[in-house]
């Protein structure tokens, strides 16, 4: 099964091309342009990470992201950064996310961390699939 991964970046060409690369890596990719597309489709669909710029419009990547850890505490989120933003970068590991990277992410980089988060991301599923198990089996008596 592809890793599925959401990219939400108002720069659109950027957004496109980082797409068709990792669709090429693989993955199973859904770009959208703004913190609030990303959002609203979170709210729907169920990611195993998500590439979100610090710096859009509207609502910012850290605000986004804030709303995120709410509504999907276990998805990781890559921050993108540009140069004059990485304090931004900083606060948002402060806030829940997994790792920045400087833009424009080099590629083989970025499907490193995106890796790893999936990685983390299943071993936290399956902690807690384990657990409804066994919480099931006690109350049956088993």
């Amino acid at each position: 099964m592809k890793v599925k991964v959401l990219i939400a970046d108002d720069e659109k060409e950027y957004t496109e091309t980082l797409a068709t690369r990792l669709e090429l890596r693989g993955f199973s990719v859904t770009p959208v342009f703004s913190g609030q597309s990303a959002l609203d489709i979170m709210e729907k669909v169920d990611f195993d990470a998500v590439v979100l710029d610090v710096n859009m419009p509207e609502i910012s990547g850290l605000d986004a992201l804030k709303i995120m850890k709410k509504l999907k505490p276990l998805t990781p989120v890559i921050m993108l950064t540009g140069e004059g933003t990485v304090n931004n970068a900083i606060e948002g590991m402060k806030q829940g996310a997994f790792d920045f990277l400087l833009k424009p992410a080099d590629t083989d980089l970025l499907v490193q961390k995106i890796t790893e988060a999936h990685d983390i991301k299943e071993k936290h599923d399956e902690r807690i699939r384990q657990a409804e198990i066994e919480t099931i089996l006690k109350r049956r008596g088993w």
